[in-house]
C-alpha cells in the first residue's frame, strides 16, 4: 500500500518529507502500533538513529518477552554459523 500526501499538506506542515515519516513513525511506535524495527524503517534511518530520536523525545523503547524471545532466537541462529 503507497500513501500519497500532496505537497500542500507537506507544506502547510513546515516539515520536510524525511521529517513527516519520522513524525508518523515515532507516533505509531508510542502507540505500539509498529515495532522498533518496523518504525526505523518506515522514518528511513537505522533503528540506532530511531533510539536516539525517541530518546531525545523522551519516549521509552517498547521491549516485551516476545521481542526478547525473538531476539534470543536470533542470537542462538547466529551462535550456529
Amino acid at each position: 500500500m503507497s500513501l500519497i500526501i500532496s505537497d500542500d499538506i507537506l507544506h502547510t506542515t513546515g516539515m520536510s518529507e524525511t521529517e513527516l515519516r519520522q513524525e508518523i513513525a515515532v507516533l505509531l511506535f508510542q502507540k505500539e502500533k509498529l515495532t522498533l524495527g518496523q518504525a526505523s524503517q518506515l522514518s528511513g534511518i537505522s533503528q540506532l538513529q530511531f533510539q536516539h530520536l525517541l530518546a531525545s523525545r523522551q519516549i521509552p523503547v517498547h521491549y516485551d518477552v516476545a521481542e526478547f524471545e525473538e531476539d534470543l532466537k536470533t542470537l542462538q541462529e547466529l551462535k550456529r554459523l
